[in-house]
């Protein structure tokens, strides 16, 4: 639980609402449902309208629309989910100290560039060559490879991997498990045994980055995979060796990116969707969960290509006609032509 203290005219100040005069402190953050009178709470779902009115929190984020609908303290703002987005930030839990700075069972290069301010945290192992700056904190087991570098007030959780040859920048999040360079799903077929292709690329992460845990980025073969500033990857996300990602493009869970494909700035990727590789997605695609991507997508819009869930038994007839489609299409051109034909004949 975090330690935070504010009051509702400092965070009306801090978060860009209306003033407000009021010394109540809030001391953390709640839904509607269950904030207590110390606790901050926000409107942005109209689905939830009727918890506003009865909800009990020191002060809620709202819209002008329903700040008479608060019975404590209304902080009215433009988009009351960004302001609670910003008042996260206030009240997250920074467990680490100064006393912790290096533990002694930390493996360190003598030949590593490691700022003072670094914390490093038991059993991480830092390879030769490595240079990471100020600000930057490593959990526990993180294993940083030979030249790597790592950018200020970036923070790697525990179990993080980085091969060698990894530029992370500046105020990145890596969470646990991530792998980030492993080698690229390369091989050339020798009359049928596999020949490893060496992956001699890196991997460039840009600034203000966040990669979720257990996600994957392989790699280059030859020149870098990149992942632009302000990119975010949910968890267990696979990212194919040379793939270029475009700033600001947010990836949810369980999503697979073959090899070298581009994708524009600014796009959506929801969970659980496969885009093959060599392909271009431009800037401003948004791709529906459960999507196949085979094809490039050179117009900016919404993509869907996954199907709903419906009752067994009709899932099971559909899928009988899906089936039939082709021969289905062949009749209805064998009719076509058949009715073209006697429109012809009976023309004088």
């Amino acid at each position: 639980m975090s330690n935070s203290r504010y009051s509702v005219t400092e965070l009306a100040a801090l978060l860009g609402a209306e003033p407000v005069l009021s010394d109540l402190l809030i001391k953390g953050i709640g839904t509607l449902e269950s904030a207590t009178e110390t606790q901050l709470s926000f409107l942005h779902n109209s689905r939830y309208q009727l918890q506003l009115t009865d909800s009990v929190a020191g002060a809620i984020l709202v819209r002008e629309e329903h700040r008479h609908n608060v019975r404590s303290v209304a902080l009215v703002v433009d988009d009351p989910y960004l302001a609670y987005a910003k008042a996260t930030a206030l009240f997250a839990v920074n467990r680490c100290s100064s006393s912790e700075l290096i533990s002694p069972s930390a493996i360190i290069s003598p030949d590593a560039k490691v700022a003072d301010s670094v914390i490093i945290g038991p059993n991480v192992v830092i390879g030769e060559e490595v240079t990471i700056a100020s600000g930057v904190s490593i959990g526990a087991n993180c294993v940083i490879g030979a030249a790597c570098s790592i950018g200020e007030d970036t923070r790697l959780s525990a179990n993080v991997t980085l091969y060698s040859d990894i530029r992370v920048g500046t105020d990145c999040l890596i969470h646990s498990g991530a792998v980030i360079g492993a080698d690229g799903f390369g091989f050339a077929n020798d009359a049928g045994e596999w020949v490893k292709i060496h992956q001699l690329g890196g991997v460039i992460i840009g600034d203000g980055v966040e990669i979720g845990a257990g996600t994957t980025i392989d790699r280059g073969a030859l020149d870098d995979t990149v992942i632009g500033n302000g990119v975010i990857l949910d968890n267990q996300i696979q990212i194919g060796h040379n793939t270029v990602i475009g700033d600001c493009t947010a990836i949810a869970a369980c999503t697979a990116i073959a090899g070298s494909t581009r994708i524009g700035k600014n796009c959506t990727i929801a969970g659980a969707c496969a885009i093959a590789g060599h392909l271009t997605l431009v800037e401003g695609t948004h791709i529906t969960g459960m999507s196949m991507v085979s094809r490039s997508i050179l117009q900016p819009g919404a993509y869907s290509s996954g199907t709903a869930a419906e009752p067994h038994q009709q899932w099971k007839r559909n899928a009988v006609r899906f089936r039939q489609l082709d021969e289905m299409s062949r009749r209805i051109k064998n009719l076509e032509k058949t009715v073209k034909q006697q429109n012809t004949e009976g023309q004088p």
